[in-house]
């Protein structure tokens, strides 16, 4: 699928991945609808990008907010192509101490924040028998602890996926999940300097789940998807192994094998987010200031 006049419609296109792949697709021929919650970061994404460039501040924890966004971009752009769900948020915490309020919001976001996102924009991409994909992570299937919500939220986009991939297949629109592993973010620095635990655990993994990829190669290989319809993106592309051992990774034998590093692990991460005094990025918090403490955000995050 040439990309040349295609309309694509991406979350979290302030800063990070979604930005990226806003470049990318421009580059491509598309006409790149810019959606999130940070206006200014929003708006100049849209200035760097061309002065037809629509874009709209939106909550995909708000219905009425995502429907918004889509009218504007089908009125303005006269459809939707293709879709890139991107908007979510990492949480750090254990399931014995983390913030309940966290734990909620990183679903509604990473999870429901996706079916919002989805159900609002199918009408146009099944007119035009488009493509959606949806950023999903490693943690689909390799989770790590100290990060349940985000572990499930993105366990769940993985069967939400699935299960729309044979709703609307049948008609011609394709469904594809993004899997990246580490993505050289803001957000992934600021965890690994928040959480000396995390940084070691991370330190510990085998390639390629412990490598890190450029925004820019990772912004490439989402476009490449978008161009490909693919049903599976990994980043890097070594990744897929992980998915292909995925029984393994998960077995009872590999969590007893990692139980005495999780003894020492786990309660070290607990101390550290204690004393952090907060269950996200000083960078995250920040942008939307939250009853909970918490923030929606434009990129993903350590996975």
């Amino acid at each position: 699928m040439s990309l040349d006049g295609k309309v694509v419609f991406i979350t979290g296109a302030a800063r990070g991945i979604g930005a990226a792949v806003a470049t990318e697709s421009a580059k491509r021929g598309a006409r790149v609808s810019l959606v999130d919650l940070e206006p200014d970061h929003l708006a100049d994404r849209a200035r760097q990008l061309g002065p037809d460039t629509p874009h709209f501040e939106c909550d995909v924890t708000d219905f009425d907010s995502v429907r918004a966004a889509v009218s504007g971009t089908a009125e303005q752009l006269g459809g939707i192509d293709i879709v890139l769900a991107n908007a979510g948020i990492g949480t750090y915490g254990t399931v014995e101490k983390g913030d309940p309020d966290a734990f909620l919001r990183t679903i509604d976001i990473n999870l429901n924040g996706v079916f919002r996102t989805v159900q609002a924009t199918l009408p146009h991409v099944l007119e035009r028998r488009g493509y959606i994909a949806v950023v999903a992570s490693i943690a689909s299937f390799a989770p790590l602890a100290g990060m349940s919500s985000y572990n499930a939220s993105k366990a769940g986009v993985e069967a939400f996926v699935r299960a729309l991939r044979q709703e609307v297949g049948f008609r011609g629109v394709d469904a594809g999940l993004v899997h990246p592993s580490w993505i050289d973010t803001d957000l992934v620095r600021d965890a690994e300097r928040d959480l000396g635990a995390f940084r070691e655990a991370r330190s510990k993994l085998p390639w390629p789940l412990k490598s890190t990829t450029s925004v820019e190669a990772c912004a490439r290989a989402i476009v490449d998807g978008f161009e490909k319809r693919s049903s599976r993106v990994f980043i890097p592309r070594g990744a897929a192994l992980a998915y292909w051992l995925r029984s393994l990774i998960t077995s009872d034998l590999a969590e007893r094998a990692t139980s005495a590093e999780a003894a020492e692990m786990v309660p070290r991460m607990e101390r550290e987010i204690a004393e952090l005094g907060r269950s996200s990025s000083e960078r995250t918090s920040s942008i939307n200031r939250l009853p909970t403490g918490e923030a929606a955000t434009e990129a993903e995050v350590p996975r």
